[in-house]
């Protein structure tokens, strides 16, 4: 997962997968849109994260079935490191 702060614009981006085109685009929050390749989320692009990333993050989480911890870290890590891009690999939860 990779994720870039663009302090000018104000918005974060996270590629979940690499994906050389996006075929669509869906707005699931007025500050939140999903880019869809091959029928899956690719890239979550969170508009004004200052006003707060969990929230937003668990919604498209639910919606997609996506890891809300993972997304919150890469959100995280990104703005801590603006206008660079950031990689993140988070393993699956271990079984307890």
């Amino acid at each position: 997962m990779k994720a870039d702060y663009d302090s000018k614009a104000d918005a974060l981006s996270i590629d979940l997968i690499e994906a050389s085109r996006w075929e669509d685009s869906e707005e699931v929050e007025p500050r939140l849109n999903v880019a869809i390749a091959n029928e899956m989320p690719v890239n979550i692009e969170l508009l004004y994260p200052g006003l707060g990333v969990e929230k937003p993050l668990q919604v498209v989480a639910a919606r997609y079935g996506l890891d809300a911890e993972a997304l919150v870290a890469a959100a995280r890590a990104a703005i801590a490191a603006p206008d660079r891009t950031v990689t993140l690999d988070v393993s699956v939860r271990a079984a307890a």
